[in-house]
């Protein structure tokens, strides 16, 4: 009996396409789709770094530094600590990728409680399905069907320290089953699992901006710090996760009592070596080998700053720039918009963003829209949809 291999081994690559652009393992010159040369960072699970909620996916994916909401545990859980009322929690859905394959999704829950007047817990699951795959035998015949999926849950906990700072942090359980138990160079795979830790910090502050009423604001995530994850009981195999450091800045003008504008701005940087291509000295003088593969996590960490094989140019081309803007109106209907840009050889995401919201009693409905070039990136007409909910009374 002949499983689909090739199918399964093309939802990957989606999957992987849905953070960077489809890549070559082998081969460093990687040649993208617009023909331009590339040394693309690979992760395991690369799902976990994609905006999951419509609100920061209609800004172009900024979220460090904007107002807290429920989906804090995502963009920088030391947001958690300021948010106005007691519980709360919220819904997100994408279908995703669907030029490509139409019955790929992601879904995303988070939820948070206020212990006291410094103290919430949060907590977050999510769901990427890729859709199902039909097994059959060499003659055609149809054996058997297996759904591909990929999720994780998180646990989150922020403190403030006065009414400026605040720190938090989250653990979470990974889980990627992509694979059915084929063979891979003899050995059968498995369902992926790790875990993994995100520490954050947030700051704001109440001042005059251009004589304007403001809120300032700084914030700072590292995500996903965690073991390497792997699908075969081969250590060599396994990848590092996409452990990523984000940081932004946000500024909200209160212009009025019915007018707030926000503009913010993030970086990304994954903290993960940068593939560097030798000539393996055991091979036949031909084969190349990643001699960054097997470096420790806290090596890959460290290192990620200055393994770059094109020194710091190189470097400079891995941070990606996010940059959003957000109007409320009678802080009832918002309007939103953004962009995103990654460097042409390290992935080239670029892209425009909209989106709108709509605030009714304790719910918050929101909407986004990816404006792509449909020839170069598969995230082309992307929709996410949101709905946020909170309760209680205000606390601070």
């Amino acid at each position: 009996m002949k499983s689909n291999f090739l199918k399964i081994g093309s939802l990957v690559i989606l999957l992987i396409a849905s953070s960077k652009a489809l890549f070559s393992q082998s081969n460093p010159d990687f040649k993208g789709t617009d023909g331009r040369v590339g040394n693309i960072i690979q992760t395991a699970m690369p799902i976990l770094g994609v905006s999951p909620d419509s609100r920061s996916g209609a800004m172009g994916d900024v979220g460090a530094a904007i107002s807290p909401d429920a989906n804090a545990s995502f963009w920088n859980p030391a947001k958690l600590a300021f948010l106005e009322d007691k519980y709360g929690f919220s819904l997100s859905y994408s279908p995703w990728l669907q030029r490509l394959a139409p019955d790929i999704n992601l879904g995303y829950l988070a939820g948070y409680y206020r212990l006291d007047e410094r103290n919430v817990l949060g907590a977050s699951f999510r769901y990427f399905a890729l859709g199902n795959i039909q097994y059959t035998e060499e003659t055609g015949v149809e054996t058997g069907n297996f759904s591909p999926n990929e999720f994780s849950f998180d646990v989150t906990y922020a403190r403030s320290f006065g009414e400026n700072f605040s720190l938090g942090t989250a653990v979470r359980y990974i889980n990627s089953n992509i694979f059915s138990g084929q063979q891979v160079q003899g050995q059968p795979t498995q369902a992926g699992t790790s875990f993994a830790a995100d520490v954050s910090a947030y700051y704001k502050e109440e001042k005059q901006v251009f004589g304007v009423p403001s809120t300032f604001a700084l914030g700072l995530n590292i995500s996903n710090i965690g073991p390497k994850l792997g699908y075969t009981d081969n250590e060599t195999a396994k990848q590092f996760l996409p452990t990523n450091m984000r940081l932004g800045i946000a500024n909200t003008f209160h212009a009025d009592d019915m007018s707030d504008f926000t503009f913010a701005f993030d970086i990304n940087k994954l903290l993960v070596p940068t593939p560097d291509f030798i000539i393996d000295p055991n091979g036949n003088g031909t084969q190349l080998i990643d001699k960054n593969k097997n470096k420790s996590v806290p090596a890959g960490i460290f290192g990620s700053f200055s393994d770059a094989p094109g020194g710091f140019k190189e470097e400079m081309q891995e941070i990606s720039y996010s940059a959003g803007l957000e109007y409320w109106y009678n802080k009832q209907f918002a309007l939103r918009t953004g962009y995103f840009y990654e460097n042409p050889n390290k992935g080239n995401r670029q892209y425009l963003t909209i989106g709108a919201g709509l605030r009714y009693n304790v719910v918050d409905i929101n909407l986004s829209y990816l404006l792509a070039n449909q020839t170069q990136s598969p995230l082309a007409q992307t929709l996410r949809f949101s709905l946020i909910f909170n309760f209680g009374a205000s606390t601070n």
